[in-house]
């Protein structure tokens, strides 16, 4: 008793004696710690610093092993509990915002491998073999010491991926599996990628500044990486997924039939919601919404002249005006209402982006991923990327592309993603995607709306492909926790899907089996996006006359990505403070 008493007295002590430092040498210890973090964070994940325009590590991959998992977890552990000793008592709002921040994203890391999620990295959306393939343009080649890095990324990428496969068959034999029929599509596109050969297309087009010399060795030496190791490394990976890995899958879609299921699943949710509702709570929800967003998609339906949705519907499936002729058409609407919305943006923000933004089509080889978006420089040097699906064209439709393009491009992720990388005073650790997917999706989400707010969605058509892009994220809300909560076969979400009427058939297939594979992520866009609109009517109610879109939208963006509460209690003092004025 007496050694508790004296632990609890020097432990108090300890805590008093922290506390009572002035504020200023706790702000810089905190500070120090969060650049620490950082730096530390970008030394493990070189390709995270090269995304992030940092080029120091631009020669290295990652470590994929085991061993160097357990030690990062290691140093996650470490540096929470440096955090959690620094008092944060009188710091400033954003001092202790960018506290609770960081806490969130190492408790969340830690949670992740206590489940250890690290086993399952790879599933049909993408992975270690994808991203490898994307290098080309993911990395800048505008030097001859950028194309000697190139160089010896790929003499890597036989290392990454065999430490890729031990990862794996820690995963097997823990019984954490993805489900058997999507892991056979994995050496599919591990084929894919050697077909098509991406690594090559460096040496297609050099800099001017690069010599004829320099061009003759650099593409000697990336073909004789590409014979010698990078396929090789993927024909052997190919194989183990085709003959090892993929036999083992399991046969149950939900998650929950792996260990420690439900609490998996609960993990998910929180992870990509950042909220504490129930699978039921978001079920339910889902329905509600599929409802209210019916009923106004019927309103344009009957003004077009269709006494109902189904009749509306079988019109647009043969309409040829929203049909696409080819992949280039779509890829072509999406620049025309990027385009637009461009000059539209200071009617609704004072913080625009300052990087470009481009639109390119998803790979043959990753037929299976959605349309995306991939984060430029914040130097604008390299733009941000809209990448869109555009397989089996003739199958898709063009009536929610202008949704979707704002959604990727402008108002919704370029512009939330860039501003926030241009943002000043804040932790580096801020200035990009913290994983808080609620925010980000529910964000993008939210922005497909703007554009009828700035007079676009003048085809009525269109506006009915914004609602069916909304329908489609309060559909997943129904879908995917029917899947992982429910006990749902495939066969009844594509059911659900079509007679929704979402989306075309090509996505519904596609999205099916992304929500058998990625637990939860699918439900953050609804839910972000329903709290973000909860906050404007908040704001727009308590303000009355001093309330204004724009800088009520700066509100939103110039805190960075955070979780729904967070955001909710950083808008409750911002209203606050206006109110004030």
């Amino acid at each position: 008793m007496r050694y508790h008493i004296i632990f609890l007295l020097v432990a108090v002590s300890s805590l008093f004696a922290q506390t009572t430092q002035p504020i200023a040498d706790r702000v810089a210890a905190q500070n120090a710690l969060f650049e620490e973090q950082y730096e530390t964070d970008l030394r493990n994940f070189p390709e995270r610093a090269t995304a992030f325009g940092d080029y120091r590590y631009n020669d290295k991959l990652a470590d994929y092993s085991l061993e160097a998992i357990a030690q990062r977890h290691k140093t996650d552990e470490s540096f929470l509990a440096r955090l959690n000793a620094i008092s944060t008592t009188g710091f400033s709002d954003q001092d202790q915002l960018s506290h609770d921040l960081l806490v969130r994203v190492l408790q969340q890391r830690i949670t992740d491998y206590d489940l250890k999620e690290y086993e399952m990295p790879i599933n049909q959306q993408g992975g270690v073999h994808t991203s490898l393939a994307d290098l080309p343009l993911s990395v800048p080649l505008d030097s001859v010491k950028h194309y000697e890095d190139y160089i010896a990324r790929l003499h890597q990428i036989p290392r990454v991926l065999s430490q890729v496969t031990e990862v794996l068959r820690a995963g097997m034999k823990n019984k954490l599996m993805p489900v058997r029929f999507l892991a056979e599509k994995l050496p599919v596109q591990c084929q894919g990628i050697i077909d098509a050969d991406p690594f090559l297309q460096p040496t297609k087009k050099y800099p001017a500044g690069i010599s004829a010399e320099d061009q003759q060795r650099l593409t000697q030496q990336i073909t004789d990486a590409i014979n010698s190791d990078v396929i090789p490394a993927y024909k052997t990976f190919a194989a183990f997924l085709r003959t090892v890995y993929a036999p083992e899958g399991r046969t149950t879609l939900s998650i929950t039939s792996l260990p420690d299921g439900q609490r998996r699943y609960e993990n998910d949710i929180y992870a990509r919601t950042t909220t504490h509702m129930t699978a039921d709570e978001i079920h339910q929800l889902g329905l509600r919404e599929i409802d209210r967003i019916q009923a106004e998609m019927l309103v344009i339906a009957k003004k077009e002249g269709f006494p109902d949705l189904a009749s509306f519907r079988a019109s647009l499936k043969t309409n040829p005006k929203y049909i696409p002729t080819s992949a280039d058409q779509i890829l072509d609407d999406f620049r025309h209402y990027i385009a637009q919305m461009a000059p539209k943006l200071p009617e609704l923000f004072t913080l625009l982006p300052k990087s470009p933004v481009t639109v390119e089509g998803i790979p043959a080889f990753q037929s299976a991923a959605a349309t995306h978006y991939v984060t430029g420089t914040p130097d604008g040097k390299r733009p941000g990327r809209v990448v869109v699906a555009t397989s089996d064209f003739a199958h898709r439709s063009l009536i929610d592309d202008e949704a979707i393009a704002y959604h990727e491009g402008i108002p919704g992720h370029h512009m939330q993603l860039s501003v926030q990388q241009q943002l000043t005073g804040l932790p580096k650790f801020r200035l990009h995607g913290l994983g808080f997917n609620a925010y980000i999706e529910g964000w993008a989400l939210y922005a497909e709306e703007l554009g009828k707010e700035v007079g676009f969605y003048q085809d009525p058509v269109s506006d009915y492909g914004r609602l069916s892009s909304e329908l489609f994220r309060a559909v997943r809300l129904v879908v995917d926790t029917g899947i992982h909560s429910k006990g749902w076969s495939r066969d009844q979400v594509v059911d659900f899907f079509r007679k929704s009427g979402a989306v075309d058939e090509p996505t519904i297939q596609s999205e099916t089996d992304r929500y058998i594979s990625w637990p939860a992520q699918a439900l953050s866009y609804k839910l972000g996006q329903l709290k973000i609109r909860e906050l404007r009517e908040r704001a727009k109610k308590e303000l009355g006359p001093k309330f204004d879109i724009r800088t009520f939208h700066d509100e939103m963006l110039d805190g960075g990505t955070l979780p729904l509460d967070l955001l909710e209690a950083r808008t409750n003092k911002w209203i606050a403070e206006q109110k004030a004025k």
